[in-house]
């Protein structure tokens, strides 16, 4: 199968966004990470695939606002990491892939600082909190010290201090690795639902998670965005399994490997 996708040389796509991201490029010395890229992510899971080195991590950390946009545009409902800095990061949500939780506090502890850091009203703190475990369905753990939690359950917390700002976007960077098949599973559902009402965007290396919670998705290659649509496009075919969409994954970008 010869798949071309959608090889963006401008950044009009027909999806009503709340992410827009225009024509980004950035470097790392003499080294294109990214190049002209253009993502149009609406409400809903988008699931962000490619090789190692492809750029999905300086794409994220761009998102995130950590790194320092060099080249193009990324807006979140009109609002610019560098114009709308502190209203920006109130939008976003952020689990990256490698985060330390103190051990010592319980769920709802934890919780509560991270969203006394991301500045919200102590009188709202109680009630952003109790939201956010359940969400992830770890409202019976408010009070368990994090140190006796499952690495399940250590990502679902991951995911709800992302959420305690209540934030448009949700960024999430490979929020299953390292999981058993039934935690991925439960994760995967917590996704699910959240995507129902956020747009969230899914670094991942496992066509699974894409094929369960994803939408659509966008695939990364040498810093250049080879393919993004929904799931049938990719693969040439309605309700696509992992299979389907690792043949797919794989005639777009070669021989790399998917992570």
């Amino acid at each position: 199968m010869k798949l071309i996708g959608f090889l963006l040389t401008d950044c009009e796509k027909y999806v009503v966004s709340v992410v827009r991201v225009d024509k980004v490029s950035h470097s790392y010395g003499s080294h294109a990470a990214l190049y002209r890229v253009c993502l149009r992510l609406p409400v809903g899971a988008t699931a962000l695939l490619g090789p190692n080195g492809a750029g999905k991590s300086t794409l994220l950390g761009l998102l995130s606002s950590a790194l320092r946009l060099q080249r193009g545009s990324i807006d979140v409902d009109g609002l610019t990491p560098g114009r709308d800095s502190r209203r920006y990061r109130e939008a976003i949500g952020f689990l990256p892939q490698q985060f330390s939780v103190p051990h010592h506090l319980t769920c709802a502890e934890f919780l509560e600082l991270s969203a006394w850091w991301r500045k919200v009203a102590k009188r709202n703190r109680k009630d952003v909190v109790r939201h956010a475990l359940r969400a992830v369905e770890l409202e019976k753990r408010a009070a368990t010290k994090i140190g006796k939690l499952s690495g399940g359950m250590v990502r679902r917390l991951g995911i709800a201090q992302a959420l305690v700002n209540s934030p448009k976007v949700l960024l999430l960077d490979e929020p299953t690795v390292g999981l058993d098949p039934r935690q991925r599973a439960g994760l995967r559902d917590v996704i699910v639902d959240l995507a129902r009402s956020q747009t969230v965007l899914v670094s991942t290396h496992l066509t699974e998670d894409v094929a369960a919670v994803a939408d659509r998705v966008a695939v990364l290659d040498q810093g250049r965005v080879v393919f993004d649509g929904d799931l049938a496009e990719m693969a040439g075919k309605p309700a696509p399994t992992a299979p389907d969409l690792d043949r797919a994954y794989d005639d777009l970008v070669g021989d790399g490997e998917a992570v």
